[in-house]
């Protein structure tokens, strides 16, 4: 009943307010809780708050708790009145003092952006807690999922300070045992946890949780074809042939003894441009849509991603969220990009456009393969590949004029996407990159923040992405998949398009 998954990137910190990367999103995820959680359709459901009630014009949250939820045990529990156990109940007061922790310049957790909206939060009695926004957001609830919101004890973090990042002590489904950094990181179930599943069988049924620190996606491929770790996730290019088909099928040698599971994921990966530079390619329009349409997606994904992922023929917003289109992006059309290009040169009279496209080393073989495709069209494309540090540093501070990107949601909703073309947030001081600009965007940006019925608010995002489109600051690639690979006796492991990592449900079997 133990289940076993390498970390090839490391993991920082088990402190939830230091949970930034998937690595440490996936380990603090087994160890807390929060007021509110996801499901696999990311639909927001009760945590650690039963219920809630959202008033003065959705500005206003405000959380019961449930009253049954304990820490894990820790022995400075056992100095507590009316502890017996070495634990003790979650109170409002703990949500208060995990809300300020966010805020605490001192601790500079990388989570604090988190309460940009946030006006003012409290403890209103032991079990209500109450949260006020600025202005209505939407998304509220789906960002309050986020491991940062996560509950923790005061007196433990206090007791331990720095060092509470490797001392975890939360109320989820496994409680941490042991961490050898860089070595093994192990967690046991919980034997306090609150969560039942549909038969009233408290959760969760594994018994520990073993991770390893393989640095190298091959190695931990190899030991997971061994049967030495129970799952694997995501397709690197050093194993996708060996497992899988060009088709995106396991192949038969593996049929029997793994499963795939497959499902949209809240990534897209895209090729920017920088419209605050003076080069003509990046500034004119008939150039960026030639590019746009001037190479096959649909042939891409199947050879360089064995078909995992799904061609992005829409605009910038993933399938999988609301407000997604497939019909508002750009078609695969070899002679009107040819066309395009003519135009331009014509033009403008520069006879051999030529442009450069910035990556890492992990994404040149998709852009090796769209300049081949590009130069049928008469466009040059360099190719420059730099370390990521660099190319993040580069992004933000506008000195790439043509860059590979990809965008993962912090939480799902559409908001999120848009928030990139929004001409307030340009970089260093938001995400927006490409420092587009548009009034009418913006106004639609703004609009939506007001707007609380969900299926008007989704047709105004489409607008807003269609509107993106036609201005072609941006090639979306693809809209990533997460694909997941387990062995044939592990049960109940989901997939979700946030790409988090539930356990609390998965059972082991023995093999036969």
């Amino acid at each position: 009943m133990v289940f076993r998954y390498n970390e090839h990137k490391n993991i920082g910190s088990l402190d939830p307010a230091f949970s930034k990367d998937l690595a440490d999103i996936w380990a603090t995820h087994q160890l807390f809780n929060g007021l509110v959680q996801m499901d696999d359709q990311l639909n927001v459901k009760p945590s650690i708050a039963k219920n809630w009630t959202i008033t003065d014009s959705a500005k206003t949250y405000t959380f019961t708790l449930r009253n049954d939820i304990k820490f894990h045990k820790h022995e400075l529990f056992a100095t507590s009145s009316n502890s017996q156990d070495s634990t003790r109940i979650v109170n409002a007061s703990d949500f208060e003092y995990s809300f300020n922790r966010l805020k605490d310049k001192t601790i500079a957790s990388p989570g604090s952006w988190v309460l940009n909206k946030v006006e003012d939060f409290s403890a209103i009695n032991d079990s209500t807690f109450q949260i006020k926004l600025k202005q209505p957001f939407p998304a509220f609830l789906g960002l309050l999922t986020m491991k940062y919101y996560s509950v923790v004890p005061k007196e433990i973090v206090e007791h331990y300070g720095n060092d509470f990042r490797a001392h975890p002590i939360g109320t989820g489904p496994f409680k941490f045992k042991r961490w050898e950094e860089n070595l093994k990181l192990v967690f046991r179930r919980n034997e306090h946890y609150f969560e039942t599943d549909a038969h009233e069988q408290q959760l969760p049924y594994l018994e520990a949780i073993a991770i390893t620190f393989l640095p190298d996606k091959q190695s931990e491929f190899l030991q997971f074809a061994q049967g030495n770790i129970d799952f694997v996730s995501g397709l690197d290019g050093s194993y996708k042939d060996e497992i899988l088909t060009a088709e995106g099928k396991l192949r038969a040698t593996y049929a029997d003894d793994v499963k795939m599971i497959r499902g949209p994921y809240l990534n897209t990966e895209y090729l920017a441009f920088f419209m605050a530079s003076e080069v003509n390619e990046i500034q004119a329009l008939k150039l960026r849509k030639a590019i746009n349409v001037g190479f096959d997606r649909n042939k891409m994904m199947t050879y360089l991603r064995n078909g995992i992922g799904i061609p992005a023929n829409g605009g910038f917003i993933p399938k999988g969220l609301p407000g997604f289109d497939a019909s508002i992006g750009f078609k695969y059309q070899p002679e009107l990009a040819k066309q395009l290009v003519s135009e331009f040169k014509t033009e403008t009279g520069i006879k051999n456009p030529e442009i450069t496209l910035t990556t890492t080393s992990n994404y040149l073989s998709f852009c090796e393969f769209i300049q081949r495709e590009l130069q049928k069209t008469g466009l040059i494309v360099n190719v420059d590949v730099i370390p990521p540090s660099s190319l993040k540093d580069a992004k933000a501070n506008g000195q790439v004029d043509f860059f590979r990107a990809s965008w993962i949601a912090d939480y799902p909703d559409a908001e999120n996407y848009l928030s990139l073309y929004y001409s307030k947030n340009f970089a260093p001081n938001g995400p927006n990159y490409t420092h587009f600009k548009n009034s009418k965007f913006d106004q639609m940006y703004e609009a939506a923040y007001l707007e609380t019925n969900p299926d008007l608010r989704a047709k105004l995002y489409t607008k807003m992405d269609s509107l993106i489109m036609n201005s072609a600051p941006i090639v979306p690639l693809f809209y990533d998949e997460v694909v997941r690979f387990t062995r044939q006796n592990v049960n109940g492991l989901g997939i979700n398009a946030t790409n988090l990592l539930e356990l609390k449900s998965v059972r082991k079997t023995k093999i036969q």
